[in-house]
């Protein structure tokens, strides 16, 4: 982590717009550049987070997804605010719409199946390629320009270098059907299990 002072901290966060803040203070900021900063509020030194902060694994967690071919936000810099207690994720948001987002748009037959069976191909590639990722819905799954689908605010995730097991996936699959008027639309038509047994028995690349 680049190490960061409070007076430098005030000059990145200049004119940034407040997206996110709780009673410990800012958690999210759109600059100017259309970049964002998170804050991590430091945990202390003898818990999981002290041995390993959430802002470094949300970076990590970005370089494996990269690795992977996943679409996801581009990690600019990690900072340390040591006075603050803070550290910072500096990044490019990825450019898209969420599939909650999109869904609450006028949206053709096809156009609905389509998407399912995107989502569908999209989670078996997550599993087979090890991703876990319990913050799997569908206000964290992106539609790009390109037509590709993608993962926002990934810290609570792992990955593994083999495909994830018949537990691990059955259990993602419960954090991704949480929502009971999304699991609904999901299920709609059996397009996404088709396309999700299809891509589970694809061999996938990197």
């Amino acid at each position: 982590m680049t190490p960061l002072e409070p007076d430098a901290f005030m000059t990145l966060r200049a004119n940034a717009r407040v997206i996110e803040a709780d009673r410990y203070g800012e958690k999210v900021l759109l600059l100017p550049d259309d970049t964002y900063l998170k804050l991590f509020r430091r945990k202390r030194l003898l818990s999981s987070a002290g041995l390993y902060p959430y802002a470094q694994r949300f970076a990590d967690n970005l370089r494996a997804l990269q690795h992977r071919g996943i679409p996801c936000p581009e990690l600019v810099t990690l900072y340390r605010i040591q006075a603050m207690a803070r550290d910072v994720v500096h990044y490019r948001p990825l450019v898209g719409t969420t599939l909650r987002h999109r869904l609450r748009a006028p949206l053709s037959l096809d156009e609905a199946n389509q998407l399912r069976h995107m989502l569908g191909a999209f989670v078996a590639r997550l599993h087979h390629l090890g991703v876990y990722f319990r913050s799997l819905h569908l206000g964290n799954v992106v539609l790009t320009p390109d037509g590709r689908l993608g993962l926002i605010d990934v810290s609570d995730m792992s990955t593994q270098q083999r495909p994830l097991g018949r537990i691990k996936r059955a259990r993602n699959m419960k954090h991704l059907l949480r929502y009971a008027d999304e699991a609904a639309w999901i299920h709609a038509g059996g397009l996404f299990t088709a396309a999700y047994r299809d891509g589970a028995t694809t061999r996938h690349t990197r």
